[in-house]
Order: structure tokens, then C-alpha cells, then sequence
């Protein structure tokens, strides 16, 4: 069984759903600390297109928190940051050929009242997994018994739900420690993404934005570019 675990993203990039699309299952890695790294740090935040290039979208967090754990965070109190986003979308999607039709589904669950981050995400990115057809099951690794960190956390929670293959991103090659996998008879495959290149709203392509700029340009042409996504390999090195 081959197994993915990442953290929870807002409005996710492609490589996101790709990874998933090529898992059995799917772990939401919820219960660790929100990635802070200025080039890794998508838990609050993803980027859109404009005439410039890209923008962000990024959700306030509370300041003053007990805990930096992604299930525990809160969004900024008093920060109209939903609708402020949807006003965004409308400025630079209006004129996409499928804006309309996929601001339907997104409107309520963007101005969902919550205080919630993992609240807050966690039903769009659902409803963009069914929008996009993906039938891979998910399950949170706050619900499973595992307590380690690091490394070892990722090979503990393949253990945990029985995977034959644990599919990482390419970052895990700084820091995954291949021999505790081998331990525990558990392949790790590195998954290399880069989208293929398709027709955005602005002169030009800009890779690696948020999926709904590829849903508001493409529409239901969406799934089969992300699964012809240019570079996507699995490979054990």
C-alpha cells in the first residue's frame, strides 16, 4: 500500500492532489507544528495569479496561541480575511472561462464562520479532492497512536496504518533516515512534480500556483492536467 502524508494546505497547489491521486491513502499530517519556512509554508497560505506575476493568499492567525500545533491554531480575531479573499478571486478570476461555475461550490465553504485553521481549510480541500475526482481515503495523524517527531514519525505512521510505501515529497531526501524505513520493510519513493503548462488568466504561464487557478482557467479539463504533469516521477533517489 502505497502512502502519502502532508501537511494540511490552504487551496492547495496541483502537486498536492497529484501526490494524493498516486497514494492508497493519504495521511494529514495535523498534529505537529505549522511549517514556518518562508518556502515551504503553505498550512495558511497559497498563491494566485495576476497581471504581475502571483499573489498571495494568506489566512491571519491568532497571535497569542498555547500551542503552534496545526490542529490547535486559530485565525486572527476581527480579520475579514474570507471575504477579503473572495474579493481577490472576483478582482483577478472574473474574467476566467469556469470562474463562475467553481465560485459556486467555494463561496460558502471560503465564508464559513469558523475560528478554526484546520476548520477553516480542511472542507475545501475536500470539496476540491471531489471536485477533481480523487477517491483516495484520508485519515489524521492526531487519530493514530503515534507520539514520535521527526524522521521517525514518518516511518512510525506507516507503520501505524500498514504501508508497503511511503510516497515523500522531494524535500524528504534532506531528512528522512532511509535505514529506519528498510527496518520496517517500507520503500520510500520521492515524488518530483512540476505542472504542465496551460492557459492562465495573464499573458504568460506561472508554475506552482494554487489549484483553483488551474480550475477557474481549465475547468474540467483540470484532473487530466495534473495527472500529465510534467517531471512526475516516483523514484528511490
Amino acid at each position: 500500500m502505497i502512502v502519502s502524508i502532508m501537511q494540511p494546505a490552504y487551496l492547495p497547489w496541483p502537486g498536492y492532489f497529484h501526490r494524493i491521486m498516486s497514494s492508497d491513502l493519504h495521511i494529514v499530517l495535523d498534529n505537529v507544528a505549522i511549517d514556518c519556512n518562508s518556502k515551504t509554508k503553505f498550512t495558511n497560505r497559497n498563491r494566485i495569479r495576476t497581471p504581475q506575476g502571483f499573489s498571495w493568499l494568506t489566512i491571519p492567525l491568532k497571535a497569542a496561541s498555547p500551542s503552534r500545533m496545526i490542529n490547535a491554531l486559530q485565525t486572527a480575531e476581527n480579520a475579514d480575511w474570507r471575504r477579503k479573499h473572495l474579493r481577490t478571486l472576483d478582482q483577478f478570476y472574473a474574467k476566467a472561462p469556469h470562474y463562475t461555475e467553481q465560485r459556486q461550490w467555494l463561496e460558502p465553504l471560503l465564508l464559513s464562520q469558523t475560528d478554526s485553521l484546520l476548520q477553516s481549510i480542511t472542507p475545501i480541500t475536500n470539496a476540491l479532492k471531489a471536485v477533481l475526482g480523487i477517491e483516495t481515503p484520508s485519515v489524521s495523524s492526531s487519530t493514530l497512536p503515534v507520539t514520535s517527531s521527526k524522521s521517525q514519525l514518518i516511518v512510525d505512521l506507516c507503520v501505524a496504518v500498514g504501508a508497503t510505501t511511503y510516497l515523500s515529497g522531494p524535500f524528504g531526501r534532506a531528512y528522512l533516515e532511509l535505514d529506519a524505513f528498510a527496518a520496517r520493510d517500507i520503500t520510500v519513493l520521492f515524488h518530483d512534480y512540476a505542472p504542465q503548462p496551460y492557459t492562465q488568466c495573464f499573458k504568460g504561464f506561472v508554475p506552482a500556483l494554487s489549484v483553483v487557478d488551474m480550475l477557474f482557467n481549465q475547468g474540467p479539463e483540470t484532473p487530466g492536467i495534473i495527472r500529465s504533469g510534467q517531471n512526475a516521477s516516483l523514484s528511490k533517489e
